[in-house]
């Protein structure tokens, strides 16, 4: 059988300059990619949307719903972390299960992926200090000059070995969720305006509005979590590391945003918070904060809002950086992306080209008049969500094919089960955004109905795209260069 696989380096590229090292740790990675998923940001940003544009008092429970469903997924993720030694996680996944174009399609569509994620939230930082400087009476410059700033800034972290930008994110997230918590505790002890219940997990509560685009928003919540694999290099003990940090993310992910947004909705009561959001979604968090923090607790927040997006994109720099040089090894990517910085020990130059391309991108953005939050932010974060719905179920398929085929595991509920409710979740989960995708980037009718509309067309083109690149790619080097298209599997042993 056939397994995806870094190429054979050339003689003049040594292996140790294109191998990526470090001593990771369990806590290490969960800081990583629980900092990608930006809890505050999630908290504060995402939650008041999903109650206002989707299920109301019910929302909290998409949280729950789609913990389970992500919880199903990892299962088969973690069993192939440990029969397929290599990084690259989606991309050598489902190489490994489904064959190389596929590989290589998935490839690409996780490229999209995370560059839009981390642009979007680019945007959404740039408006935020834009305003908070602003406010504090400091100068009006426009959005696209901090978030230029912010991306230089990551830039220099993501040049730099990441045991320096986990230290940072760990910093950071421990800040906000300490916060998130200090306001649980908050409004659980005072009881909040109508008592504490469990009247966000009622089956009518979960039903109403809109749950499609509650589950859209939920699943948001949660990407990067499944980036674990992408630091197997890197970690201690990635057999053991790995599995375990992808478990504790996504439970950690998914009970942190649950009881969060459910201790919103008691702060404000099931019959006021959908009314409290409607008024003013962007700044309900810190409403809440000063209500139940006062004025202290309202500026931490503040500030911590801010630094959880910085935590945003640093971590899904390092992400990206490592997807392309995963593929630059494995000869899909010009071979100078797998280049290793000899003190820093990190992929410098793939660091540097993904800092010019947010760079570029925000410049677009800029030049274009883009809005950097209703545009910028919303429309490339609908991009992400759809697209890592539709990675993820990809990638459920591939595990259970890759087991199915090898035989070289035998649990059941590992290779089989899991993965297979899983897709089913993940792949109903990618039909329900992608007809709500309209209410994601504001194409809607008269009525407020979805529309599919030019920007509509023109996101989900491009998701349709960059996977359509990866099989043109995979076609062209099979035909022209063989060796370059073999390189990119081994024989493993069944």
């Amino acid at each position: 059988m056939t397994a995806l696989s870094q190429a054979p380096t050339r003689a003049d590229s040594p292996a140790a300059e294109r191998s990526l090292t470090g001593s990771l740790g369990t806590a290490a990675i969960v800081m990583m990619v629980v900092a990608a998923a930006a809890p505050l940001t999630v908290v504060g940003g995402a939650a008041p949307l999903g109650i206002l544009l989707g299920n109301g008092v019910g929302f909290p429970a998409m949280y729950a719903i789609s913990a389970v469903v992500l919880f199903l997924f990892a299962v088969g993720l973690s069993a192939m972390t440990r029969h397929v030694p290599k990084p690259g996680a989606f991309f050598t996944f489902v190489g490994y299960g489904l064959g190389r174009p596929a590989g290589l399609a998935t490839a690409f569509l996780a490229l999209l992926t995370y560059t839009a994620i981390q642009v979007s939230v680019h945007g959404y930082v740039g408006y935020i200090l834009s305003v908070t400087v602003t406010g504090l009476g400091g100068p009006d410059l426009p959005w696209y000059l901090y978030s230029l700033a912010t991306i230089l800034l990551v830039g220099i972290l993501g040049y730099r070995h990441i045991d320096l930008s986990s230290k940072v994110l760990g910093v950071l997230l421990v800040a906000e969720v300490a916060i998130v918590l200090a306001l649980v505790a908050a409004v659980t002890f005072s009881g909040g305006p109508e008592g504490l219940s469990l009247a966000p997990f009622e089956p009518n509560n979960v039903l109403s509005g809109s749950p499609g685009i509650g589950l859209m928003f939920a699943i948001a919540a949660f990407i990067g979590f499944e980036a674990t694999a992408i630091f197997r290099d890197e970690a201690k003990d990635p057999a053991r590391t790995i599995p375990r940090a992808t478990y504790i993310a996504v439970i950690g992910i998914g009970v942190f945003y649950t009881l969060a947004s459910w201790s919103l909705v008691m702060a404000w009561g099931p019959s006021g918070v959908l009314a409290q959001a409607a008024e003013d979604p962007g700044a309900m968090i810190l409403i809440t904060t000063l209500k139940f923090l006062g004025p202290i607790g309202e500026v931490i927040m503040n500030v911590l809002l801010i630094t959880s997006m910085f935590a945003c994109v640093l971590s899904f720099h390092n992400v990206i950086t490592r997807y392309q040089h995963s593929m630059s090894n494995a000869k899909v990517l010009p071979d100078v992306l797998g280049s290793v910085h000899h003190k820093h020990f990190a992929p410098h130059v793939s660091s540097v080209v993904q800092t010019t391309t947010a760079a570029v991108l925000v410049a677009i953005f800029a030049v274009l008049g883009l809005d950097p939050v209703l545009e910028v932010f919303t429309w490339f974060a609908g991009v992400a969500t759809l697209a890592i719905a539709i990675l993820m179920a990809i990638t459920s398929l591939a595990v259970i094919v890759f087991f199915a085929r090898t035989g070289t595991d035998k649990r059941i509920w590992n290779t089989k089960i899991a993965p297979a409710l899983g897709l089913i979740g993940l792949a109903g989960s990618a039909v329900v955004i992608a007809v709500n995708f309209p209410m994601l980037v504001s194409d809607v009718n008269a009525d407020g109905a979805p529309a599919f509309g030019m920007v509509s067309a023109v996101l989900l083109g491009i998701i349709v795209l960059f996977p359509a690149i990866g099989l043109v790619q995979a076609a062209v080097l099979k035909r022209t260069d063989r060796v370059a298209y073999d390189n990119m599997t081994e024989a493993i042993s069944g």
